[in-house]
């Protein structure tokens, strides 16, 4: 297993291939998993920030089971992700930095991971691991991108970054739509310790990636009412800028996921499975509203300190002494090498990593641990987090330990260390950064294994007069489609030639029915009529609180049969037009659905 560990001390390519070698000799070098394997739980908490949870000084809420963790476990007080949602995951599956993977950023095809980068469930399943992943998966829809082609034989969720019904949810399973039952973050929950119980007496991965406490702001009730009415005491340094209402609703929003977390605790403990057990618990940015996070400077979205630390906590009974408190810099790029070399298995692939493996910090290990500085990125922005310095990314310097807040430049008291600190970041960039132009990959279709592929409207551009239920594409349908000049196209690459079966998720006003609409591929078409109406309600019955600007109100969309398409292998747009309009609208579009007949 290679890693590498860039410093600011010496050229960032030899970095690649000699850092961690410490770390690295301590690293268990097989290929299966031994006899007493542990199990892995892994938790991600989505837009908790640091100072979301009790043990972090927060007093406004109470997280005894995330607590716990900490108590019986190991802290790792200065961890670091990236400041937005599908960077972080997939630097924790690859231990390589984001932009390394593809991607770019959270929605329109910029969140899918490379289909040559290898997981750390890849590795996990090739050493006989049951693998189950069940929650946000942010990395990519379609085949080979879905979690079921990148190591995870069971998946429960949803693979878009952002979901806008949390009751009842419109879900998959292994890529056939499922509803879920009640609050989706108690859903998945429920899952993923069905499937610890499946395969208790195998090692098992079960990595269960929430996506609370992310907008939109819902909740259960029992956990609304704690909160409704109560004073928000402890504030961020902008608690100007702060929405208390919203404070609350995260907040009722994380004592939801710390019960969660005790139902897993609980089953673990349940199947006498505590004792060999590793447990993870972290988030995957900085808190998604202005407030409490201990102080730090920046939110989600940041480059700056309250942007990227988060929460981390892992706990192996009788491995790791309970208690231990490391503050030695880490980050998401550090776990798949920590946990393939825990579980004494081979990581999977030939790309090099930039992660360490941070067994002797876990375990206490007296031995030497180099200088090391961890890059963020985010939107072409770059800052640099040593163990005592963060370089932002306008070149502002801060002294972290005696000023953790960041509010005092001191670039110009120490310039050797703001230079060494720049030409690092600017060597970074040039490795890491240096293929910036646009993302052209395609969509791909028809795969076999995997015969039925969603194009959602995320995906999709709009032409003409349509245009998007929202700012925010995750979650978006299409609207406004009236003129017979507008379209709406995905870019597919169409892997296996053949029928296709067409499938649209569709709405339509009474007295709307009936426009004729065409899907093209190539010189291949499908056409049929929008029928019957369908005109559900908005569902606004979930939100404890008024949903955030930007953000879609979603309903429920009917599948519209479109009959069938020949497709031709290759790359070509997919359009769907109307060639006759009978309303003053033609529909509302949520997705296309393809399925490869056989």
């Amino acid at each position: 297993m290679k890693s590498s560990r860039p410093t600011i001390h010496l050229p960032f390519s030899f970095l690649l291939v000699a850092a961690c070698v410490i770390a690295l000799t301590l690293a268990p070098q097989s290929f299966a998993a031994p006899a007493n394997a542990p199990n892995i739980v892994i938790i991600l908490a989505d837009d908790q920030g640091w100072g979301d949870l009790s043990i972090h000084g927060n007093t406004q809420l109470s997280t005894p089971s995330i607590d716990s963790l900490a108590r019986d476990g190991v802290m790792l007080n200065r961890f670091f992700v990236c400041s937005v949602c599908a960077p972080t995951r997939a630097e924790f599956l690859t231990g390589r930095y984001h932009p390394r993977t593809g991607v770019r950023g959270v929605s329109t095809g910029q969140e899918r991971m490379n289909t040559d980068e290898k997981t750390v469930a890849d590795a996990f399943k090739a050493a006989g691991y049951a693998t189950g992943a069940f929650g946000k998966w942010h990395n990519g829809s379609q085949w080979p991108y879905h979690p079921n082609a990148r190591g995870f034989t069971e998946y429960y969720g949803f693979t878009s970054g952002h979901w806008g019904e949390y009751f009842d949810a419109p879900l998959e399973h292994n890529g056939q739509p499922v509803r879920g039952k009640g609050f989706i973050t108690d859903d998945l929950t429920d899952h993923a310790m069905a499937f610890i119980e499946k395969n208790r007496k195998s090692p098992f991965l079960c990595y269960i990636a929430l996506n609370t406490p992310h907008s939109p702001f819902c909740v259960p009730k029992s956990f609304w009412n704690r909160f409704k009415d109560k004073p928000i005491i402890q504030r961020g340094p902008d608690g100007e800028k702060e929405t208390v209402d919203v404070t609350r609703a995260a907040l009722a929003m994380c004592e939801n996921i710390d019960w969660n977390v005790g139902r897993v605790l609980s089953k673990l403990d349940e199947l006498k499975l505590r004792d060999n057990t590793i447990v993870i618990y972290f988030s995957d940015n900085g808190p998604n509203s202005f407030r409490f996070n201990g102080g730090m400077k920046g939110r989600k979205g940041s480059v700056d300190e309250g942007g990227l630390r988060v929460p981390f906590f892992i706990r192996w009974p009788g491995k790791f002494k309970a208690g231990t408190k490391v503050e030695t810099i880490c980050g998401a790029i550090d776990l798949l090498p920590t946990l393939t070399s825990l579980a004494g298995i081979e990581r999977i692939g030939d790309k090099p990593i930039d992660g360490c493996d941070l067994t002797p910090l876990l375990k206490q290990v007296e031995s030497p641990w180099p200088k090391r500085t961890i890059f963020s990125h985010q939107n072409g922005k770059v800052s640099a987090r040593t163990q005592r310095y963060r370089l932002d990314d306008k070149g502002a310097l801060f002294d972290m330990c005696a000023d953790p807040d960041q509010k005092k430049n001191i670039a110009g008291d120490k310039a050797d260390i703001a230079v060494m600190l720049s030409a690092s970041i600017k060597q970074w960039r040039s490795e890491v950064l240096q293929d910036e132009k646009k993302d052209d990959r395609p969509y791909p279709v028809g795969y076999e294994e995997f015969p039925t592929t969603w194009l959602p409207a995320r995906d999709g551009v709009a032409h003409g007069k349509v245009k998007r239920s929202s700012g925010a594409p995750n979650c978006s349908y299409f609207v406004n489609w009236t003129d017979l000049s507008d379209r709406i196209t995905w870019d597919v690459e169409v892997h296996t030639a053949g029928r296709y079966e067409v499938t649209i998720h569709y709405t339509c006003k009474q007295g709307d029915e009936g426009s004729t609409i065409e899907l093209s591929h190539g010189t291949s078409k499908a056409i049929g009529k929008v029928s019957p109406a369908w005109d559900p309600p908005l569902i606004k019955d979930q939100d404890v609180i008024a949903r955030p600007q930007g953000e879609s109100w979603l309903k429920e969309f009917r599948p519209l049969q479109l009959g069938t398409i020949d497709l031709q292998a290759g790359r070509a747009l997919l359009t769907l037009r109307a060639t006759e309009i009978k309303g003053s609208e033609v529909m509302h579009v949520r997705s296309v659905t393809l399925k490869l007949l056989k």
